[in-house]
């Protein structure tokens, strides 16, 4: 399938780094990231929040409590007491913007968290002409339709819960609504115990030109049987795992 946008000019299947590599407990941060990038992996998986003074931070949860050693909303507090804030009591939380400029040839996919992020984050992705290195997504059907109203079709975006729903439905015949400008379907493999990935959503979301990418997928015979469904994109903390099994399959590139 030819990509529908510079972003996805990738060999498929695309693995991702899902926050840099959770497994190790230092997410969304330069060490983990780096550690991705050591280890051959492109595409990274992240998160944005923003400081009570606007600045963009790369971080999956809407307050500190849950891996660093602060405490406190985000939202909250200025960046110079967030900056102080270690993820696994040894690693700082890193801007977005020092990010992009620390991995240059890496492509990002990221998660508007909060509102408040939808207008700096792609305020950086024009001062840095990230275009081609971006793709953006969210829960938030609204958040992301947003996003690609006011940036336009240069912005990659993907699929929030009713986006994914009208697609399921489609896959079932059952005529549903769709944005135009999305270029892929981030979606789990499961939702509880109803299945979200299946040869049937596979297929319709190729037919109708989109990328199909799996999260968070963490287990080798689950990521090799969603490589069989035809998807073209696997997310995963577990990122020597996902190398092992498309080595196995000669996709890692």
């Amino acid at each position: 399938m030819t990509p529908s946008h510079p972003y996805l000019d990738h060999p498929t299947p695309i693995a991702f780094a899902h926050r840099g590599g959770a497994a190790d407990g230092v997410e969304n941060t330069v060490t983990a990231f780096r550690r991705a990038s050591d280890a051959g992996y492109r595409y990274f998986e992240t998160d944005v929040h923003t400081t009570a003074d606007g600045r963009l931070v790369a971080f999956h949860d809407a307050t500190l409590d849950r891996v660093t050693d602060a405490r406190g909303r985000i939202a909250e507090l200025p960046w110079s007491e967030v900056s102080r804030a270690r993820v696994g009591g040894s690693e700082p939380l890193p801007l977005f913007e020092e990010l992009l400029e620390e991995f240059p040839e890496a492509r990002w996919n990221v998660d508007l968290k909060a509102e408040s992020a939808l207008e700096p984050l792609l305020g950086l992705i024009r001062r840095t002409d990230a275009w081609d290195r971006i793709c953006v997504g969210s829960f938030s059907e609204a958040r992301v339709a947003r996003a690609q109203r006011l940036a336009g079709p240069r912005l990659a975006t993907s699929y929030g819960i009713r986006g994914v729903l009208a697609l399921r439905l489609r896959s079932y015949g059952i005529p549903a609504p769709l944005r135009a400008g999305a270029v892929c379907a981030q979606v789990p493999e499961r939702q509880g115990p109803v299945p979200v990935v299946d040869a049937r959503f596979v297929r319709t979301a190729h037919a109708l030109g989109l990328q199909v990418h799996v999260w968070t997928v963490n287990e080798p015979e689950r990521m090799a049987a969603l490589l069989d469904l035809g998807v073209d994109g696997i997310m995963t903390d577990h990122i020597e795992t996902l190398r092992t099994v498309l080595s196995e399959r000669g996709a890692w590139p």
